[in-house]
């Protein structure tokens, strides 16, 4: 499984300038994500590329939570002061994994049956990854609410 992950993983940080261009067309003209709409384009693709090259850190992490706090919280602090609205900012973040896993589908990452299997596993772990992104912008946007 883990030569899969660092399949999906690798492509992803090779190709985060395209993943990231492609998702900034879709948070600009999304109605779930209003607050990117007029956002200067260059911006948003560079939070979506630091965003796909800190996955990788995050994925091979022996503490992955920590390692998700580390970079996460920061995108949290950045949305709020930008003053994103937190279901926006959760909602880029779900395209942002959904525009990863689209690219490596139409690159055919995964073509063989066995290869089927072994992504399903990697997108259970990428979920899981993705679970604690969602708590660290949510905890820190709560945090940031109470000052």
């Amino acid at each position: 499984m883990k030569a899969f992950i660092a399949k999906l993983v690798d492509l992803t940080q090779k190709n985060s300038e395209e993943i990231a261009k492609q998702w900034a067309k879709d948070v600009k003209t999304n109605a779930k994500t209003g607050s990117y709409h007029k956002a200067p384009e260059e911006k948003i693709i560079r939070q979506a590329r630091d965003f796909y090259n800190n996955f990788q850190m995050m994925f091979f992490n022996e503490s992955p939570y920590e390692q998700a706090k580390e970079i996460f919280e920061k995108y949290a602090e950045e949305r709020y002061k930008e003053g994103m609205p937190l279901h926006e900012a959760l909602y880029a973040l779900i395209l942002m994994r959904r525009h990863m896993w689209l690219y490596a589908e139409f690159q055919s990452l995964f073509n063989v049956d066995v290869e089927h299997r072994q992504a399903v596993e990697s997108l259970s772990r990428t979920i899981l990854m993705f679970d604690y992104i969602m708590y660290v912008v949510t905890r820190k946007f709560w945090k940031m609410m109470k000052l």
